[in-house]
């Protein structure tokens, strides 16, 4: 009778003994991003990727839907045809992006820095983009909103 209350003892805790917290394991796409600063084309959805150093990265066509994106550096980064819907941005470093073709539908920009940054045919409709920073961009076909509710077409 004690070996089987022992035994049933062991069945119900064995697996909280032998657990072990499971670490997330970093998506190819990530690692490759980190590695070699390209990955065109890469499923980055809901990536964390915030505060990370992206200067410099080619991210051609890549899905970033939704990913945090906060105070990461994506100074001189190539994001043409990126997808960066709902994506948080706030306070991200974008100077000397290429953001051509890019879709930023719904992103949160406040904060970030746009200085020199290329937005060509740009998707930025309902963006948040409180005290974004614009200067020497160039902007062509692409509608941001000034003042809130007001959209305006700017061409360079």
């Amino acid at each position: 009778m004690l070996r089987n209350a022992i035994g049933f003892a062991v069945t119900l805790l064995a697996p909280l003994v032998l657990s072990v917290p499971s670490q997330a394991v970093e998506p190819d796409e990530i690692a490759e991003l980190r590695l070699t600063g390209m990955c065109g084309g890469c499923d980055l959805v809901q990536a964390d990727l915030a505060r990370m150093d992206l200067s410099d990265s080619h991210l051609i066509g890549a899905d970033l839907r939704g990913a945090d994106l906060r105070g990461a550096n994506l100074s001189n980064a190539n994001l043409e045809g990126a997808n960066l819907e709902g994506a948080d941005l706030t306070g991200a470093n974008l100077t000397g992006a290429m953001l051509n073709d890019a879709s930023l539908r719904g992103a949160v920009l406040d904060g970030a820095n746009l200085e020199n940054a290329t937005l060509h045919n740009t998707n930025l409709a309902a963006a948040s983009m409180e005290n974004l920073r614009l200067s020497g961009a160039s902007i062509f076909n692409s509608e941001v909103g000034i003042g809130g509710s007001e959209i305006v077409e700017l061409e360079h």
